[in-house]
């Protein structure tokens, strides 16, 4: 469709939370599918295909995380953006860091969070194009900012600008991920 920032393909089993993700990101003009689980999720990307995938974490039938595993492990989507959805708990993370996951937002989530890391995968072109050396968090969203609104209860920030390949991701961010909550 001209005129439309790109496509986005919405997985959670959350209905509530896929139709908010959904009109948050349509007002934004992008074109957006939804699918209610990972099983959806593989059976239509090849159909729909994205420019952006957002995935929920705990979801039946497959998971968030071994969605985006087999997204990665596709050479058809091997380089598709993912941004998981959720709670962002350490584990989550980590998990997700090492499946390939580009980008982390903690619910509840600000509609204004959601649209800017999208757009900012959408032009950093994802895995291979993302800033692999890992800017400041400041940068993108703020997650110091992120982390004191939220009361410090898990949240490991926003991570648009993709994997740090060198190991690194936020300065803090494991020690604030370990404080109580996280």
């Amino acid at each position: 469709m001209p005129g439309v920032p790109g496509r986005v393909l919405v997985v959670d089993d959350n209905k509530v939370i896929r139709q908010l993700i959904r009109v948050n990101l349509e007002l934004e003009g992008f074109e957006v599918v939804t699918a209610a689980d990972g099983v959806e999720c593989l059976d239509v990307v090849d159909e729909v295909q994205p420019d952006v995938v957002t995935l929920d974490v705990v979801m039946p039938r497959l998971d968030g995380l071994r969605t985006a595993a087999r997204l990665r492990s596709d050479p058809r989507t091997r380089h598709l953006p993912i941004v998981v959805i959720s709670a962002c708990t350490q584990y989550e993370v980590e998990s997700g860091l090492e499946v390939g996951v580009d980008a982390f937002l903690a619910k509840p989530f600000e509609p204004n969070e959601l649209v800017g890391v999208v757009r900012q995968l959408l032009g950093s072109g994802g895995v291979e194009g993302a800033d692999a050396a890992g800017r400041g968090c400041q940068e993108h969203h703020g997650c110091q900012e992120q982390q004191e609104r939220q009361g410090h209860q898990g949240h490991q920030g926003n991570h648009p600008h993709g994997r740090d390949r060198r190991g690194g991701g936020c300065a803090g961010e494991t020690e604030r991920a370990a404080q109580p909550g996280g």
